[in-house]
């Protein structure tokens, strides 16, 4: 075990599945706590909190919640502090993506969207900022490449990915120097298993992506854990994608 957060807390978002369960894995292998949120996976959630209870005792504790209800970020935030007194990394991991072409656009699109990659890690933030203080803490974002340059089709999460990113700034000169604020942009990493690119478009993603593969969610794992650890890195958006944003 790689013991760099050992006795630390983790809430990682969205963890019950592909990115934030890897996330969720790689900060306990470093010895981190961890609180398993989630809002609909209910099996695979409770499948995880028993796998690592089983690694370690006591160390894991799922937590349901539809984070755009009003009550939720507090909920959420508060169940790691009655569990274990203490946070000291929050990572904004859930969110939305589908895609949004202009005409088709709906105000429920919108809300969802919107209100799981910027609304939610802000309120969260605002909620856990206290506490990250008290132990000098940190939060990760994870944002995308497409902040930077939109993914035509996919308007409104491109929009909020945008969005995130100022946030992650923006909060990084808020909250220091107590607490350091950062976000992990990935490239292509899993495919949506909904079908959303076919394979002529998978085909093109990754013929433009330097390292010619996609990467997986281990690597977005590796780089939270190092902004979780940097002490002299905050207001850093970090770009994971086998270098595909050069092409961008």
């Amino acid at each position: 075990m790689d013991e760099t957060l050992q006795g630390k807390v983790a809430l990682v978002t969205g963890a019950a599945r592909r990115i934030g369960a890897a996330i969720a894995r790689r900060l306990h292998g470093c010895g981190a706590n961890i609180v398993v949120h989630y809002r609909g996976a209910d099996a695979e959630a409770a499948r995880l909190e028993s796998e690592l209870n089983a690694a370690r005792a006591g160390s894991a504790l799922r937590v349901k919640g539809d984070l755009l209800a009003p009550i939720a970020p507090k909920a959420v935030i508060g169940a790691a502090l009655q569990r274990w007194q203490r946070i000291d990394l929050l990572v904004n991991n859930a969110s939305a993506f589908y895609p949004t072409p202009v005409g088709q656009i709906e105000v429920g699109h919108w809300e969802e969207l919107m209100g799981s990659n910027l609304r939610a890690p802000l309120f969260l933030s605002q909620a856990a900022a206290p506490h990250l203080a008290r132990v000098q803490g940190s939060i990760v974002n994870i944002a995308d490449i497409h902040a930077r340059r939109p993914l035509k089709g996919y308007l409104v999460y491109s929009v909020a990915k945008s969005g995130l990113a100022a946030l992650t700034h923006a909060l990084a000169l808020e909250l220091a120097p107590a607490v350091r604020v950062n976000a992990v942009a990935p490239g292509a990493i899993a495919w949506p298993e909904d079908g959303q690119f076919d394979p002529q478009e998978r085909e093109r993603i990754v013929a433009s992506t330097p390292l010619g593969r996609l990467g997986s969610p281990e690597d977005i794992a590796q780089a939270v854990q190092f902004l979780a650890v940097a002490p002299f890195v905050t207001g850093h958006i970090l770009a994971v994608d086998g270098g595909r944003s050069v092409f961008m």
